[in-house]
């Protein structure tokens, strides 16, 4: 898989933590991608474990519970 692909799941993790994703439309102008792959990329959430909801009312996508991702190689010691 490219890098670009996960840099954007990262940054929709940053989007949805902060409660600054916007609607669909307006995260996918985000991202640089459709809304049809907006969606896909929140199942791939999803399919990772995050509870993913979306406010009507605030528009924008938030988390049921705290927590982040973390696409990155981690060496220990």
């Amino acid at each position: 898989m490219p890098k670009y692909y996960f840099d954007r799941l990262e940054r929709l993790d940053f989007l949805i933590r902060t409660k600054s994703s916007g609607c669909p439309q307006k995260l996918a102008g985000k991202l640089g991608v459709s809304k049809r792959t907006v969606f896909g990329y929140i199942d791939i959430l999803k399919a990772l474990g995050a509870e993913i909801e979306y406010d009507h009312y605030l528009q924008c996508y938030f988390y049921k519970r705290e927590g982040r991702f973390c696409f990155q190689f981690i060496a220990g010691k």
